[in-house]
């Protein structure tokens, strides 16, 4: 078999939009399974009665994974002229490595070269590394059409959203303002800057209510009713921009396989 055909062939194996046939490959079956026990493994490290005990069996499947991991990475590099999506460019290994998947891929092989001689529960940045395994459940995003179709409908309602955020930053800043201004003379501690506000604002605005700052006083209680209230309208505008784009998403994508069905069948 020539370089090109084997190329050809992983390309085949490893992107699934690339396969004629409906599902994943075998080895994609293979990498979804090495990514769940990988995130699994990188949860339960976290546990220092585990740890202590069974420290060689998590360093020797952390080892593992990170070269499974790393093979796959070097291999998508190589397969990318195969892409149509980065072909057309001059140098499509290099457009393809600061793509999003490229970048998930790459940052899921990183902690484990961080953390290969650490020991220990270590600094702040030893431990953000080791939870940054997690983050390779983002892979199976490529995985999967769902996670495609959300992507394409937040990427078709970008706008509608930024609007949204901007919105709500406004509502935020406006509301903070006032909450300083009807709450800095009771409550100096919690609400005795703009900044400070924010935490409550934050809270309330997203509808989580933690309780640990609260107004006081008659102005700013009838102040947090009304931001108590723009917070439903806030947290329910980009849900139904969403859940409306995810369903054209959707059914265009089910009118685009009826179609191809009908032509395969007049074929």
């Amino acid at each position: 078999m020539s370089i090109t055909a084997l190329r050809h062939a992983a390309y085949a194996a490893l992107e699934p939009h690339a396969r004629k046939h409906h599902g994943l490959s075998l080895v994609n079956k293979l990498l979804v399974i090495c990514i769940v026990v990988a995130a699994a493994f990188a949860i339960l490290e976290t546990e220092p009665e585990l740890i202590t005990s069974r420290q060689p069996l998590f360093r020797t499947a952390e080892l593992i994974f990170g070269a499974i991991f790393t093979v796959e990475y070097i291999v998508r590099l190589w397969i990318v002229p195969e892409n149509p999506d980065y072909a057309k460019y001059r140098f499509p290994r290099l457009r393809y490595s600061v793509s999003f998947p490229a970048i998930i891929d790459l940052l899921a092989i990183v902690p484990t070269f961080v953390t290969l001689g650490a020991t220990g529960g270590g600094s702040l940045l030893l431990r953000f590394f080791r939870v940054l395994r997690i983050l390779r459940l983002a892979k199976l995003g490529r995985m999967s059409s769902a996670w495609r179709d959300l992507s394409s409908a937040v990427t078709e309602r970008r706008h509608e959203l930024l609007l949204t955020i901007s919105i709500a930053g406004i509502v935020l800043l406006v509301a903070s303002t006032l909450m300083y201004w009807a709450e800095a003379g009771a409550q100096p501690d919690k609400f005795g800057s703009i900044p400070r506000a924010m935490w409550w604002c934050i809270v309330t605005l997203t509808t989580v209510g933690y309780g640990d700052v609260y107004p006081v006083t008659l102005l700013g209680k009838s102040l947090a009713g009304l931001v108590a209230i723009a917070g439903i309208g806030l947290i329910a505008m980009p849900t139904g921009i969403l859940a409306a784009a995810f369903s054209d998403v959707v059914q265009r994508r089910r009118a685009e396989a009826a179609e191809a069905a009908l032509k395969d069948d007049r074929g």
